[in-house]
């Protein structure tokens, strides 16, 4: 007997008819004799609708607020899911993130799990019950409750099971799987049926939507197996990606996959003193306004000043330009401007660790297509470009058949 955690995304659980099916999948699950804990987003569009509730009252309230009504709609959806389990004769019991308790910071919209409080959870699978869990979702210290940000659900799931040392994570969502690349830009795209940890953890990082960053992070922390699987295949009897550690991947593909992301913003400011601490004066009150930073790029000139670039999430390029124009002014700096037209390519391959002249391929191709390269960025097992919005598709295009990604040949 296995203990599985299965996650389901909102188009998995949109209507009435999809909850019944997932309660059908999961009852499967349960009768083959495993051990079940579920975790649920919001059914499709509910956290738009949400939102724009918000945003009709008062957008710019307070976080905590906002918090506590995003987090209504998981509630629906576990409440819907418990009832549709029972109706079938299967026990089941839901969660909410608080009751769980899944422990978080108390930065709102972005809360970070701290701890996950198994004790309830374990007691009710012993009892032989499902469990039912709100995704996205957790309570701080002094029990307010937070949100994870979007996509938080995959997250709770991967967590949940690295609490509960479930066998493995099935993140279940309206794709069958990771492919090499997104196969609405390729429709050449080749599905991938096994990758690693790392890889996946790069490619999440770099743009590849399939599943979240910090889930990925967990489940490679804790080396967490994430099963990818498509909710729409009735029987689980299709296509499947497996995400698992390295050294269960035989074969070490020197390019795996081309992830992109088109939400990418650039800002610079140039002149500014070239002097021990200027990246912290100019990067810490951005990290302060809890703005994520990307790439980095320093060029000292010849005049004892340096140019300064670096990229953030395109949603938070307007407040990040206010922040750093304000410190250019401070510092002196020459100029201070910013691009919000640009995004990011990258190659990824836990192969490139033996493989020489990975870059330069990955070069070649670009300049054949006349791609200027704005910003590089390396791992061991991947390459990064930060290029104009415009060529994005042509990039993804030309890297896929460079490095034979379209080819039959298995990922």
């Amino acid at each position: 007997m296995a203990l599985i955690v299965q996650k389901y995304g909102g188009t998995s659980v949109g209507s009435p008819e999809r909850i019944h099916a997932v309660a059908d999948r999961v009852k499967r699950w349960k009768e083959l004799g495993n051990d079940v804990v579920v975790v649920v987003s919001a059914m499709s569009g509910e956290t738009n609708r949400l939102l724009e509730l918000i945003n009709a009252v008062n957008p710019k309230g307070a976080a905590r607020e906002h918090d506590v009504i995003l987090s209504t709609g998981e509630q629906v959806t576990i409440g819907l899911l418990s009832l549709a389990l029972q109706g079938k004769g299967c026990e089941a019991r839901s969660y909410t993130g608080s009751q769980v308790k899944v422990l978080t910071d108390n930065c709102y919209s972005k809360a970070r799990i701290l701890e996950i409080d198994d004790a309830a959870m374990r007691q009710d699978l012993e009892a032989g019950k499902v469990i039912i869990v709100a995704g996205f979702q957790g309570v701080d210290a002094d029990g307010n409750i937070t949100t994870l940000g979007r996509g938080g659900s995959d997250t709770t799931a991967v967590a949940l099971a690295v609490a509960l040392n479930a066998d493995e994570c099935q993140i279940y969502t309206d794709v069958d799987g990771v492919y090499t690349t997104d196969p609405r830009v390729v429709p050449a795209a080749r599905h991938i049926p096994k990758l690693s940890l790392e890889e996946m953890l790069e490619m999440a990082s770099q743009g590849s939507k399939v599943l979240q960053i910090r889930a990925v992070e967990f489940a490679h922390k804790y080396n967490m197996p994430i099963r990818v699987l498509s909710s729409f295949d009735e029987c689980d009897e299709g296509k499947s990606t497996l995400v698992t550690r390295e050294e269960d991947i035989m074969e070490k593909v020197v390019v795996r996959g081309i992830a992109f992301n088109r939400d990418e913003a650039q800002l610079t400011v140039t002149g500014v003193p070239d002097e021990p601490g200027i990246a912290f004066k100019i990067l810490g009150p951005i990290s302060d306004a809890n703005i994520e930073v990307d790439m980095i790029v320093q060029n000292v000139g010849s005049d004892n000043t340096t140019d300064f670039t670096f990229t953030v999430h395109r949603n938070e390029y307007e407040q990040a330009k206010e922040i750093l124009c304000a410190l250019a002014t401070e510092m002196g700096a020459k100029s201070c401007g910013g691009d919000n037209k640009i995004a990011k390519v990258s190659i990824v391959g836990v192969g490139m660790r033996s493989h020489a002249g990975v870059a330069r391929d990955m070069f070649e191709a670009l300049a054949k297509e006349g791609i200027n390269i704005r910003m590089i960025s390396t791992s061991e097992i991947k390459v990064s470009v930060v290029i104009d919005e415009k060529y994005l598709e042509l990039a993804v295009r030309s890297l896929h058949e460079a490095f034979g990604l379209d080819a039959a040949a298995p990922a």
